[in-house]
């Protein structure tokens, strides 16, 4: 075998081993990417089974409640983004800031009976911040009002008199 033949076989096997790295890594990758999904896109293209996702939009107002399931207290809500609308089971405590009309982003599955099981639920952290996510799911269904600007209750250093010295 020639010195040509031997790097040309030397140059195959990296591109090989490289591309069946690349393949495993984007395969573990897909097996634990989390899709957001509107509640009105929820209805049109459910996720497949066992499939983790996130799912924001606002709290109903009238749909927070507490149950008991399994002999455990479960809160029950529903998430809406105005055009549709589904029941979220989560078992566990909520954000302090987690009321209704709030807007919310919920981490769970699909349970067969179309509501979903959350293993997390993330609220909005302030009275201006809403995901991007939910924010623009609320956009497509028509919904979305955008936050009061806060007032401007500083004035420019330039306004501040210099203290005389």
């Amino acid at each position: 075998m020639t010195r040509k033949h031997r790097r040309l076989l030397v140059l195959v096997a990296c591109l090989v081993g490289l591309g069946g790295a690349t393949a495993l890594t984007l395969t573990a990758l897909n097996d634990n990417m989390v899709f957001f999904v509107a509640p009105s896109d929820l209805a049109s293209k459910p996720p497949r089974p066992g499939r983790s996702f996130r799912i924001g939009g606002l709290v109903e107002p009238g749909s927070l409640s507490q149950i008991r399931q399994d002999g455990k207290p479960v809160m029950k809500f529903r998430v809406t983004d105005g055009k549709a609308s589904v029941s979220v089971f989560y078992a566990g405590v909520l954000p302090d800031l987690f009321r209704e009309g709030q807007g919310v982003v919920v981490l769970g599955m699909l349970r067969p009976d179309g509501e979903i099981a959350a293993s997390e639920v993330l609220a909005k952290h302030d009275e201006t911040y809403m995901p991007p996510e939910v924010a623009d799911a609320l956009k497509k269904a028509g919904q979305w009002a955008p936050p009061p600007k806060p007032a401007a209750d500083f004035r420019p250093a330039a306004a501040i008199p210099a203290k005389p010295g």
